[in-house]
């Protein structure tokens, strides 16, 4: 019975057009999906063209089944047996099929190996855009703080999706609301679409206004005024953030169609308290953000249900000790809680698994773990400038994968262009890789962004010393001491003038370090270098292990790796030194 079936669709021509309807219908998807987006046919007519054709299919093959075509035109299948008995089945069909076949294969190879040209603007991917600081319009200037927030948790939805380069708010800070070259700042921040607006707050009451502009052509793509009460303010976000993506015609999955229109406070102060905090964070000096970690923490007792308050409060810890304004014993711990309630909250916060994998590996040396949280964390936002550069500073570096560290730091300058602090923690990457003349490069792009930030200095002057040229590193760190009053910098420079025979130079600067060690903090791995410099290595390893004992983690991670600590290899107490480090991760430093 099975035989006679098959045979008879075989006779009334179904599988023909079964074979000719499927050959036909990706012809015309592979015709949608590459011609479609030139005539900026949004993507949902794609998915209808998509959706047709499923559709049609079984009809076509109930026809097939029901109505025969022949020379008299078309006919019921049972008539056309009988008018046209014996017919001849012609072989036309193959070769309409064959050309169909070849030339929706070409269509496909050809959107395959030429869309990432096609989608790009010269060498600037189509579906990129940086947000500009929304103008604040509102009468009370305090308010500022709350046209930054929307502008970030706009740009921060945004970053959510996979689809689009969203470029991180450090490097769009720098430029007003509305500016005239918008050319010229898409070319600097490596994008094609602008996107600018103001907003004003009178008490309950919010007004947002949002442009999308073509930055190359000037083209308005899209634009809308919101006015809302101050409560639902998250859901114009999240409208701001869908009508951005779908006018760049971005794919967005389901989890990010979910992220982009999450709303994390229902409590309008604790989100005005954390637009505050965010806002001092961004100013990245020590008092700046203990005054953030005060808004954070007043946000939370707001709403103890708050994860990215927690997220705040984690990331202003993370970075207390880099500004000299705690000791990384005690605000290392306090971050990791941070990250670790945020989670407790919503484990789907890039940011949180950020500060999370940043902690496991300078407070707990963890370094398998910090990698898996890092990969999260990214894979989660994989527009995170912060992620990818302090993935490939932290965990990376320490285990040397270099070549990876340095392919994150490149993702975070893609996404953060004008950020100081992650250009010249690519040239620190080149640095700790050996490759000096690359980080020596990278320096100057540094400086040139900001020439005062001694940071940078203190990084080059390191390059120009391991590569040889020990007086002109003595110049730069001469420069990074009149910047600033880092304690460690000052060693840099004792270690240098010990090096160049000044011995009694680089004994005063001991001294001075003494000194200073009774009023504020000074890295245990400040007298290190200097003693190396001295050549009293037991003492120099002596300090590395009290750093170690200290928890001073953003020295004691690169022992194995750190160029300036080449001359302590081959001692069997620094060698016992880096094996504690490395005792409590999975993972070794290759050798």
């Amino acid at each position: 019975m099975s035989s006679n079936f098959f045979a008879e669709l075989r006779r009334r021509n179904v599988y023909k057009v079964a074979v000719g309807y499927a050959v036909v219908g990706w012809l015309l998807i592979q015709v949608a999906t590459q011609v479609f987006p030139f005539f900026e046919v949004p993507n949902w007519g794609v998915r209808l063209v998509v959706l047709l054709i499923v559709v049609g299919f079984p009809i076509a093959l109930v026809i097939a089944w029901a109505f025969e075509l022949t020379p008299g035109g078309i006919k019921r299948t049972e008539e056309a047996d009988r008018v046209y008995p014996g017919r001849s089945r012609g072989r036309a069909w193959i070769y309409v099929v064959i050309s169909a076949g070849l030339l929706s294969a070409g269509l496909f190879f050809l959107g395959r190996y030429t869309a990432p040209n096609e989608n790009k603007i010269g060498n600037v991917p189509a579906k990129s855009i940086a947000v500009l600081p929304f103008e604040n319009l509102s009468r009370d200037p305090e308010n500022a703080y709350f046209a930054e927030g929307i502008q970030d948790e706009i740009l921060t939805r945004l970053a959510k999706v996979s689809d689009l380069k969203v470029i991180s708010h450090t490097s769009t800070q720098r430029y007003k609301s509305s500016p005239n070259d918008l050319p010229q700042i898409a070319k600097q921040l490596g994008v094609a679409n602008i996107l600018e607006g103001s907003v004003q707050k009178s008490q309950d009451q919010v007004r947002v206004n949002v442009q999308l502009i073509n930055a190359a052509t000037d083209a308005h793509l899209w634009g809308e005024s919101f006015d809302r009460k101050l409560i639902d303010i998250f859901a114009v976000e999240s409208e701001i953030a869908a009508k951005v993506a779908d006018k760049l015609q971005a794919k967005l999955t389901g989890a990010e169609q979910h992220a982009i229109s999450m709303e994390p406070t229902q409590n309008t102060e604790a989100y005005q308290l954390y637009l505050k905090g965010r806002y001092f964070w961004n100013k990245r000096t020590g008092p700046d953000l203990q005054k953030a970690i005060d808004y954070f923490k007043q946000a939370i007792e707001k709403d103890p249900g708050y994860a990215l308050a927690y997220v705040g409060l984690g990331d202003s810890y993370i970075l207390l000790s880099g500004f000299g304004a705690a000791r990384p014993q005690d605000s290392f711990p306090l971050a990791e809680a941070a990250a670790k309630k945020a989670l407790e909250i919503d484990d789907t916060l890039a940011e949180a698994h950020t500060t999370l994998g940043f902690s496991l590996c300078v407070h707990h040396f963890d370094f398998a773990g910090s990698i898996r949280e890092f990969e999260r964390a990214i894979a989660l936002n994989p527009n995170y400038a912060t992620a990818h550069h302090w993935f490939g500073d932290g965990p990376l570096l320490a285990v040397s994968q270099f070549d990876r560290a340095i392919a994150e730091g490149k993702r975070a300058l893609e996404l953060d262009p004008l950020s100081v602090i992650i250009t010249a923690d690519l040239g620190a990457d080149y640095l700790v890789a050996r490759r000096y003349d690359e980080a020596i490069e990278q320096f100057h792009k540094a400086i040139d962004l900001d020439p005062r930030f001694y940071y940078t200095h203190w990084n080059l002057a390191e390059a120009l010393e391991l590569k040889g040229n020990l007086r002109e590193a003595l110049a730069e760190y001469k420069k990074a001491v009149e910047l600033d009053d880092d304690p460690f910098v000052l060693a840099l420079l004792g270690q240098a003038y010990a090096k160049l025979g000044q011995r009694d130079e680089a004994l005063k600067i001991l001294g001075q370090l003494s000194q200073i060690g009774m009023h504020r903090y000074v890295p245990s791995y400040s007298y290190a270098v200097l003693y190396m410099a001295l050549e009293e290595k037991d003492k120099a390893i002596e300090w590395l292990e009290r750093s170690y004992r200290e928890g001073a983690g953003l020295d004691v991670i690169f022992l194995k790796v750190d160029p300036m600590l080449d001359p302590l290899q081959k001692e069997p107490r620094f060698q016992a030194l880096v094996a504690k480090v490395f005792a409590r991760s999975s993972i070794t430093p290759a050798q």
